[in-house]
């Protein structure tokens, strides 16, 4: 480090002598305008003079001092002012940290706390940044103490003349330790993530080693014996590791030869290794026994909820891939524990000796609050021929379930997307039948469904036509009589007979406000035309109180005048 620091003492600097140096330093922060331009048009030719290596100090404190000069002129109104010196404040707050980045993003509180710049001149900057812009009071003050900084850490530093005064030169080599110990840490880190990592598939094939012993001693059929004072150090071992690094372990767990099992270990398990139903998977029994004392000791919520959170990722990861085998064996854990942790109100009618046949080969009984909407989010991010089974299970298992249809749509969905995975059973002659669904057949169903509502449109409009000419005739026919034709819309459907739009259920209203009374007798009869083998000059019949009032040739006399319309 030192050998670094003595080769970068001898560099060329953009000031002739020292002299100049102490002159547009004490111009710089001095309370006079004019010595302030003076000293800022120094600085525009050393920025000449360093083309495009000037120090970052040199170009803060030329902004800053700006600021102050057009503020002390009077020449730009407040809300210049205000932008003029937050410019030059984010420049100074990034450009200073911008240094002591590494590859790893810090945050610029704890940047700006290494270098001793005050807290609130970073949350200064944000404001300009982020947030609603500060008065110009707070303005100035954040300018004043920034150039303070940089005059006690920039320019009093070089007073001296001395290379090891150089602050830039410290600021490389201190960001040279800090990136030393980073990677000195990094790499400590991955040693201890290393060892780690052997320890746990040690105890796991530990645990595999004496699960395999006790298989050849099973002494009952689908039985498995009772652990071993070996396995019980061995379960007590992996559940001590998991209190320290849980994450590690599920991430060996889910390796092949572990919770996925290979072909070996399956022929050893006496399972079957070609009988994978993707629409239903599920563990076969001695499987699930095998590392059953091993999930009971590591059972715990948190647990349960890490182990389907990396399940499902494995999914996601595994659905870009053909590996059909993990895809199984992933998809049978996971609806295993969504088994344990299924409603009891499905076995709500089992005998006491079912019960216990079904809890013995669980990995937990009592039913846990799972993260359902992450669950729900998870099985639809990881499509493969499993998914529609695990999303039945989720929609199936929620505390706060979606609505029906909401349910059927997401699982047709789904299994639309899905149809095209990995199956065993041949297709029925009734799915082969059903029509394959492209874009042209969308395409081609869109302008379908748009002709035939121009055609519907048009065949309105045409019985609307139809309507009019007929209410035309029909008012043709009534000119001159008391009777008219209703135009409106009515759904007639809707009234009895006898009542009309509008009409009372009061009786009394169909009452007129002034009549008189007469009798038949009294009233005149006009016939407009009469039969032909009647007289028309008799047109007036005389009627006497004595006798039916309406003699036989009165009613032909009236059937003869009527007309129909």
């Amino acid at each position: 480090m030192k050998r670094k620091l003595s080769e970068k003492r001898r560099h060329v600097v953009a000031w002739l002598n020292k002299a100049e140096w102490d002159q547009v330093l004490e111009y710089l922060f001095s309370k006079d305008p004019a010595l302030q331009r003076f000293a800022l048009q120094r600085l525009s030719a050393w920025k000449g003079r360093y083309a495009n290596s000037t120090p970052v100090a040199v170009d803060c404190t030329a902004d800053l001092v700006r600021c102050q000069v057009l503020d002390r002129s009077g020449q730009l109104s407040g809300d210049d002012l205000l932008l003029l010196y937050g410019s030059a404040l984010v420049r100074f707050v990034n450009l200073i940290t911008e240094k002591r980045q590494g590859k790893v993003a810090k945050s610029l509180r704890w940047l700006a706390g290494k270098l001793d710049i005050p807290e609130w001149v970073v949350d200064l900057r944000h404001d300009f940044t982020h947030r609603k812009l500060p008065s110009l009071k707070w303005s100035r003050k954040g300018c004043k103490v920034v150039l303070e900084w940089l005059q006690q850490k920039y320019w009093s530093r070089q007073l001296g003349g001395a290379a090891s005064d150089d602050w830039e030169a410290e600021l490389n080599a201190e960001d040279e330790a800090m990136e030393l110990k980073l990677q000195e840490d990094e790499l400590v880190a991955q040693q201890k993530e290393m060892a780690a990592y052997k320890t746990a598939r040690e105890l796991l094939i530990s645990f595999e080693k004496e699960q395999y012993g006790s298989l050849q001693e099973q002494k009952k059929e689908n039985q498995w014996p009772a652990p071993f004072a070996e396995i019980s150090w061995i379960l007590g071992e992996i559940k001590q590791f998991a209190l320290e690094s849980s994450d590690l372990l599920v991430d060996v767990l889910l390796e092949d030869g572990f919770l996925i099992p290979t072909v070996e270990q399956l022929e050893t398990l006496a399972c079957d290794t070609e009988s994978n139903c993707f629409t239903e998977p599920s563990l076969q029994k001695p499987l699930l026994r095998f590392w059953l004392p091993l999930l009971k000791t590591l059972y715990s919520s948190d647990f349960i909820h890490l182990l389907l959170e990396k399940l499902f990722a494995e999914l996601k990861l595994l659905s870009k891939e053909q590996n059909l085998h993990r895809v199984f064996y992933i998809s049978a854990w996971i609806s295993e524990v969504f088994l344990c942790n299924s409603k009891p109100l499905k076995f709500h009618f089992e005998t006491k000796s079912q019960k216990n046949a079904r809890l013995v080969d669980r990995i937990f009984v009592n039913r846990l609050q799972l993260r359902w909407q992450q669950l729900l989010s998870a099985c639809l991010d990881s499509p493969c021929a499993c998914t529609p089974h695990l999303l039945q299970l989720v929609l199936d298992d929620m505390e706060h379930p979606l609505p029906l249809e909401t349910r059927q749509r997401l699982l047709q969905l789904c299994s639309i997307y899905t149809q095209a995975g990995p199956s065993n059973e041949t297709p029925s002659s009734q799915q082969m039948k059903q029509p394959i669904y492209t874009l042209e057949s969308l395409h081609e169903k869109l302008q379908h469904s748009r002709s035939s509502k121009v055609d519907s449109e048009r065949i309105k409009s045409l019985q609307e036509d139809q309507v009019t000419g007929h209410l035309a005739e029909k008012a043709k026919l009534l000119r001159g009589s008391p009777w008219q034709v209703c135009g409106d819309k009515v759904q007639w459907k809707q009234y009895p007979l006898g009542r009309v739009p509008g009409q009372s259920d009061d009786p009394s209203s169909l009452m007129v406000e002034a009549y008189s009374t007469m009798t038949v007798i009294d009233q005149p009869v006009e016939l407009e035309s009469a039969a032909p083998h009647m007289s028309r000059e008799s047109s007036v019949l005389s009627r006497t109180t004595d006798g039916p009032l309406w003699s036989h040739s009165d009613v032909a006399k009236l059937k003869s005048g009527l007309q129909l319309f």
